[in-house]
């Protein structure tokens, strides 16, 4: 069982940048591949980024390819999420989630979910 909780969310103008935590209680938090996801009003849930247990491969989807960055420290069960030169097309709840040592940019592979924390870009 791995319990995730987020933070780091709040009202930003576009252009600006936030960084969104997840930490992580529970066992071989090492061991899981950990993913970005949000969801705006009315939207289903996206990918966002994701990373594997060691941290030595990420991904991202096109939308924030270059503007956002996932990192992960193993030593203090957390992992990040660096969202610069945000857009208000960014706007959603972010969540963390956890899953076994798989490359899965779905969201059904994922187990483990965080309760979201909201991202708000003003123009």
């Amino acid at each position: 069982q791995v319990q995730l909780v987020e933070s780091g969310g709040g009202l930003v103008q576009a252009g600006g940048s936030l960084r969104l935590s997840c930490a992580a209680s529970g066992r071989s938090f090492s061991s899981y591949t950990m993913g970005w996801f949000r969801q705006a009003p009315g939207k289903e849930r996206e990918f966002v980024a994701l990373i594997n247990w060691s941290g030595g491969s990420t991904n991202y989807a096109v939308s924030v390819k270059g503007r956002f960055t996932i990192s992960r420290d193993n030593a203090k069960n957390t992992v990040y999420l660096q969202m610069n030169s945000l857009k208000p097309e960014d706007t959603a709840v972010y969540y963390c989630a956890a899953a076994g040592r798989i490359w899965a940019t779905s969201s059904r592979e994922y187990n483990y979910w965080g309760q979201g924390t909201q991202v708000t870009v003003s123009s």
